[in-house]
């Protein structure tokens, strides 16, 4: 079996996928769900509920306020007990809806059977989009950008294929990995539906190595469906970021501050295909996704099935509880996850995972002088040079940090990994490309 790859940088971390043979649990409903209002890139939506007022599972209650943007609708079945400040994992409260579960009632227009539905040939592509965009769908491995905008291809371009990122690069996650294991038929299903939104005729599934047991089931189930094509990727960090998956499945490379659509590609998460497929077949919203809760010292690592708004302690709590040696709580991977100052933020639609890390390994080890060794420039995969510009962000030289493309880091923190020095190199670029894209939005104003 031959494995594709991207050419340019990429690391080797070790991939911890110690939650990868735990099925899919679905996660008791809490007293309260607490579900924010951003939870996709752009400007939050518009609450449209009152306090007191009552809402059934799948009910809209807070509307697209923006072209991206995303509807956000009810988890549970309840009583609205408050509209306001929410703390997000970083403590920093924004605006949410509250709700207290009673019972679970849905909204009848929900299919909830098991049955699999495939006819797809006549539903129209617009039809596609609308139904994507009233279900409030985003990409949900972790960008959360709305993905009735993704699908809406522009007159001048062309989408001449299909993406599906089943890659998982990230070290300790397997929600997607679960998710292709167990529910392949809705997930290819969904491609389907995504190819015809986007008027291509074909799609590639890209799945790394270290998955061959859902490499085997989805080309074995692919056969049935014309136009879908697995692609086994060799194991390289960061082969699931969008740039890097499309040269090693269709050898383009986007160029500097294009987009993929540009080179003709579309990219979506495994998991949100099958949130296409519920959205679309089964009128279900998103209002719930799959969680990897894992560490090295959890008693039981698992992937639970997360109503959207559940407090994050009590899928800790449903794991074991915090181990006595925890240094820190992660959401998403060790990689690009961010630190959580409270264990009471809740799931959000871009929560891939929640990575409990031991103290032994949690804390940054002591920064020394840069020797100049390379290493961080021979591992972006990007092409850029770490070092210096780090150096420009720390001495705020924007101009020449935007003369470098600093805008181009994709924050994969394959520098800071490769680096003897245990320079903060991330840091620095984070804050250089924040700073020099603000600087370049004020420019076209």
């Amino acid at each position: 079996m031959k494995f594709q790859t991207f050419q340019i940088g990429g690391i080797h971390p070790e991939g911890c996928k110690i939650s990868s043979n735990q099925p899919i649990e679905i996660m008791p409903i809490p007293e309260m769900v607490y579900i924010p209002c951003a939870q996709h890139i752009g400007k939050p939506a518009e609450v449209i509920v009152q306090k007191g007022d009552k809402v059934k599972v799948g009910q809209l209650i807070a509307k697209a306020s923006g072209f991206v943007s995303a509807n956000i609708h009810s988890s549970v079945s309840g009583t609205v007990t408050a509209i306001g400040p929410i703390p997000d994992l970083s403590g920093v409260a924004k605006n949410g809806i509250t709700i207290k579960v009673e019972g679970d009632e849905w909204l009848e227009t929900i299919d909830r059977s098991d049955t699999l539905l495939t006819n797809v040939d006549d539903i129209k592509p617009e039809d596609i989009i609308k139904l994507v965009s009233d279900a409030g769908i985003v990409g949900m491995g972790g960008a959360t950008f709305p993905a009735h905008v993704k699908f809406s291809i522009p007159l001048e371009k062309k989408a001449e294929a299909l993406i599906i990122n089943g890659v998982e690069c990230e070290p300790y996650l397997t929600a997607d990995h679960r998710v292709m294991l167990e529910k392949g038929e809705q997930l290819l299903v969904g491609v389907q539906l995504i190819k015809k939104a986007i008027k291509t005729d074909i799609a590639y599934i890209g799945i790394e190595a270290n998955k061959p047991d859902a490499i085997e089931l989805l080309t074995d189930l692919s056969r049935k469906y014309q136009g879908i094509v697995v692609v086994p990727l060799a194991l390289k960090y960061p082969q699931g970021s969008e740039k890097q998956l499309i040269k090693s499945i269709m050898n383009r490379e986007v160029p500097s501050t294009k987009l993929p659509i540009d080179v003709g590609a579309v990219v979506s998460n495994a998991g949100t295909a099958v949130a296409v497929y519920e959205a679309v077949m089964k009128h279900k919203p998103l209002i719930e996704r799959v969680v990897t809760v894992t560490g090295n010292s959890v008693e039981k690592p698992s992937n639970f099935l997360v109503r959207i708004g559940t407090p994050v302690k009590y899928l800790i709590e449903k794991v074991g509880g915090l181990p006595e040696d925890t240094g820190k709580v992660i959401s998403g991977g060790p990689m690009m996850g961010k630190a959580a100052t409270n264990i009471e933020f809740p799931v959000a639609k871009g929560t891939s995972g929640v990575l409990i890390m031991p103290d032994e390994i949690s804390h940054r080890k002591e920064p020394t002088p840069c020797i100049r060794c390379g290493k961080c420039v021979d591992a972006c995969p990007m092409g850029l040079e770490p070092y210096l510009l780090s150096v420009y962000s720390n001495k705020k030289m924007w101009d020449e940090a935007e003369e470098h493309y600093i805008y181009d880091c994709i924050e994969c923190g394959c520098c800071v990994f490769s680096c003897p020095a245990n320079r903060p190199l991330l840091d620095y670029m984070r804050l250089g490309k924040s700073t020099v894209m603000g600087i370049i939005r004020s420019r076209k104003k």
